[in-house]
Parts: structure tokens; C-alpha cells; sequence
């Protein structure tokens, strides 16, 4: 789960790291009262959007004036922010952040997220943050410093403050820099996160740290544990189609492909989207079923793909073992289909646990399949079927 700008500031302020005073405002009025609530001389206006590159496509405008807060305000709403993170589509803008402008000194990237190959907590940062980082980071690769945590000992002062030394600052900035690591530290575990990005760090003229932008991504795997993210979720900002899934408890990812994807375990439908592709196909989606999945849900993602404008053939991979069964898939591949008659192509490999049971049911329901007898076999019928397939006009 994404979070927007204003939100993740909140979250790491309770935590004590410092942020600009700010106020969210959904309509160009709101923005320009946002100046005399916050007060100061100069005031920065951000559009709020899951994608970075807001600055250099016109979503972050420093104003001076609250007339000026309430014109970048009504430019921003409404319409759709294009980044090198949106796509050409864009994202629209529904609400702007309206926070009190910074002198800023100096601009340090830092951020927190797993690191996966060895299972760990790092932190990645540098003396030259800001908008250009991902260039800096390319030219001059040694200036990312990388700190490992280790989970027995946590972060240790030591380590914070060889950061700091390594980043330049010294003192009390060394200080400052030390209790904000130790904050996202916290506040990265205790929320489930997978990443917490800050950038810039900035120091201002006064030599004060304060976290001027923060992306936040958190594991939404873990909101049973946090019933209060509910009002976090921002559905105008995610795919229809992802947050139906999210209803079925299905993992779901939208694609640019033709060919919809469904398959028991997310490992194995990665190597099935890189068959696709080495054969001349593109999918139009990562669906990953879960092993404790119903057959209702199965239904669930299966009408999803059948619903789905630009999908031509459907690939269900299942991998019977454990706990779900592949006559659970095959029940649900059934039901949708009853519901969508004269379907799109629908290929089946099925292997393991109740495999013949699988095909079985979906034969005597005279569910209209194709079944493929290994992967290789599964990902040519998809990618032909998806060449030669007429929408709606179903399989002959």
C-alpha cells in the first residue's frame, strides 16, 4: 500500500521526525486558507499522487502569496499529473499538501527498505539528495552509503553516527541525523514497511534537519494488524480492477498484455510471464492465488480477466500441493465461466493434488478449456489463442 506525501509525514512525526507544518486541501479555496493557518512568508504546494517526479512535472509550485497558493491549487486539481512514474495516462490530482516553504542549506537522501537478498533492514544514503539522486547514484555510484542493520542488535549509535560522519555532518547535526535514523528505524518496523524514502533530508539555514518529501510504502499483507490503515487506503488512486481484487484476498497486478494470467503461487507465475514474453506474448496481469484461496474467489479472479477489455486468452496455471487443490480451481474456472458464456480462450495446466479431478470437472460441466500438458506446452496455446482469438466471439 502506497501512501500519499501527507500521510507518511504524519506517521514519521508521531515517531519525531521532524517535517514542515502542513495542511491538505481538496479544493483551490482550502489551499489558499491552508497560508494563514501556517503562516510565514512562503508556502510550497504539492500535488498528491503515488509517483515521484512531481517536481519536475509541474506538481510542486513555491508560491508567496495565498492568491498564488489558491491558482497552483486550482492548475493541480482535477487534472492528471504525468511523471516518468505515471505512465503517459497520468495520475489525476485530487488533493494538493500545502506546507511552509525552507531555507535549505544542504540535501541528503535517505531511505530504508528490505533488503532481500540477505533478509535484512538497510539503510541507503547519500550527501547529494534531491531531485537529481537517481543521476547522482548512476555517476557516482560510491557516494550511496549502505547500512546493514542486524535484527539481533538493532541500530546501534555507532553505526548512526558513522552514517552521519560519512554524510558530512558533524555535531549537533550529527545528533539530529542520528535520532531520526533511530526514528525511521522504529517507525519502518513497527508499520510493516517496505520502504520509507526521505528526500531531501534537508538542513536548513538555522542547521535544523527537517524531512521535506517522504514516500512510505507499507505491507498491506499486515492490515489485520493495523485496522487503522483502513483510512489510509486511497481507492481513487489504484486500479478498479485492484482493488476488487484485494476484496477476494487475490494478489493482483495490472500489465500492458493481452493474455490474463492466473496462477497458484508467485514465484511460479513470474517464470510464467517470461515464457509468455520469450514466445512473442505479453500479459496483461501478475495474479497470484493464494494457497488457502475459495473456490468463490477463484470465480472472483477469473471474471475479472473475462471482463477485462484487452484480454484475449486466459493462462491458468495451478500447482496442486498442500492446501488448495486443483478441482478447487477447476470449480472456480467453472463458475465464472457459466456466468461469461462465449468466453475468450482459456488454457489450463494443471499438475499435483486432484489434478484429474480438475480435469474431470471441468469436462463434465462442459466448461469450453484448453488443457495443456506442461508449462511450455500451456504458454504456446496461450500466446496462440491470444493471436487468433476474436473477442467475444468465443472458441470454435
Amino acid at each position: 500500500m502506497n501512501l500519499h506525501e501527507y500521510q507518511a509525514k504524519e506517521l514519521l512525526q508521531n515517531y519525531g521526525v521532524p517535517v514542515p507544518s502542513g495542511r491538505v486541501a481538496a479544493t483551490a479555496q482550502e489551499a489558499g486558507g491552508a497560508t494563514d493557518t501556517l503562516g510565514g512568508v512562503a508556502w510550497v504546494v504539492k500535488a498528491q499522487v503515488h509517483a515521484g517526479g512531481r517536481g519536475r512535472a509541474g506538481g510542486i509550485k513555491i508560491v508567496k502569496s495565498a492568491d498564488a497558493a489558491r491558482g497552483a491549487a486550482e492548475k493541480m486539481l482535477g487534472g492528471r499529473l504525468v511523471t516518468a512514474q505515471t505512465g503517459a495516462e497520468g495520475k489525476v490530482v485530487n488533493r494538493v499538501y500545502v506546507e511552509k516553504a525552507c531555507d535549505i542549506t544542504k540535501e541528503i537522501y535517505l531511505a530504508a527498505m528490505v533488503d532481500r537478498s540477505i533478509g535484512r533492514v538497510a539503510f541507503l544514503a547519500s550527501a547529494e539528495g534531491g531531485e537529481n539522486i537517481e543521476e547522482a547514484a548512476a555517476k557516482s555510484p560510491d557516494k550511496i552509503f549502505k547500512l546493514i542493520i542486524d535484527p539481533a542488535t538493532g541500530l546501534e549509535d555507532a553505526d548512526a553516527g558513522k552514517l552521519a560522519q560519512d554524510l558530512g555532518l558533524s555535531g549537533m547535526q550529527a545528533d539530529a541525523f542520528a535520532r531520526a535514523l533511530a526514528s525511521v528505524y522504529k517507525a519502518f518496523l513497527e508499520n510493516d514497511a517496505s520502504l520509507i524514502e526521505i528526500n531531501p533530508l534537508a538542513v536548513t539555514h538555522e542547521g535544523e534537519l527537517v524531512a521535506l518529501d517522504v514516500k512510505m510504502i507499507v505491507d498491506d499483507n499486515a492490515l489485520y494488524r493495523h485496522p487503522d490503515w483502513q483510512k489510509l487506503w486511497d481507492e481513487a488512486e489504484v486500479d478498479v480492477d485492484e482493488i476488487e481484487a484485494r476484496k477476494f484476498e487475490l494478489n493482483y497486478v495490472p500489465m500492458d498484455g493481452n493474455i490474463g494470467v492466473m496462477v497458484t503461487g508467485a514465484g511460479l507465475a513470474l517464470g510464467i510471464l517470461d515464457m509468455l514474453k520469450d514466445r512473442g506474448g505479453e500479459a496483461a496481469d501478475f495474479m497470484d492465488v493464494r494457497p488457502v484461496a475459495t473456490r468463490d474467489q477463484v470465480a472472483a479472479g477469473i471474471r475479472m480477466l473475462l471482463g477485462n477489455s484487452h484480454v484475449k486468452a486466459i493462462l491458468v496455471v495451478t500447482m496442486g500441493g498442500g492446501v488448495l487443490r486443483c478441482d478447487t480451481i477447476a470449480e472456480g474456472i467453472a463458475l465464472a465461466c457459466k456466468q461469461a458464456p462465449g468466453h475468450v480462450p482459456i488454457i489450463v495446466r494443471a499438475a499435483g493434488t486432484a489434478k484429474e479431478m480438475a480435469e474431470l470437472a471441468l469436462r463434465n460441466q462442459g466448461v469450453d478449456v484448453i488443457f495443456a500438458d506442461d508449462l511450455a506446452d500451456a504458454a504456446d496455446k496461450a500466446v496462440a489463442a491470444a493471436k487468433t482469438s476474436a473477442r467475444g466471439k468465443g472458441r470454435k
